[in-house]
């Protein structure tokens, strides 16, 4: 069963042009670059057939991505304010610090 859905996930990942590692912009970015040349509105005749297996490999690759969320960084690595931030990274700078 793990070896099928192996076989099914690089075949998803060749058919979207994808390597091994893609994030879920460069998922969805494929498969709309893809859909627009395959569409069968475009009078393809195996646009249908090509839409199919385009659509059911991007259903299979965003899925996992679904199934395996991103661990949350650590609090001292949590989100900072705007005003933070910026005063983290140039608040040295006479010109931009407080004082």
């Amino acid at each position: 069963m793990k070896e099928d859905l192996r076989q099914r996930i690089v075949a998803a990942r060749d058919l979207l042009g994808l390597g091994e590692k893609a994030s879920v912009n460069e998922i969805r970015s494929a498969y709309r670059r893809l859909a627009k040349q395959h569409h069968p509105d475009l009078g393809n005749d195996k646009g249908e057939r090509v839409m199919l297996a385009l659509t059911e490999a991007y259903q299979l690759l965003l899925d996992l991505c679904n199934s395996y969320p991103v661990p949350l960084p650590p609090e001292e690595l949590a989100p900072q304010s705007d005003e933070d931030w910026w005063m983290d990274r140039f608040g040295s700078d006479p010109l931009w610090s407080k004082g």
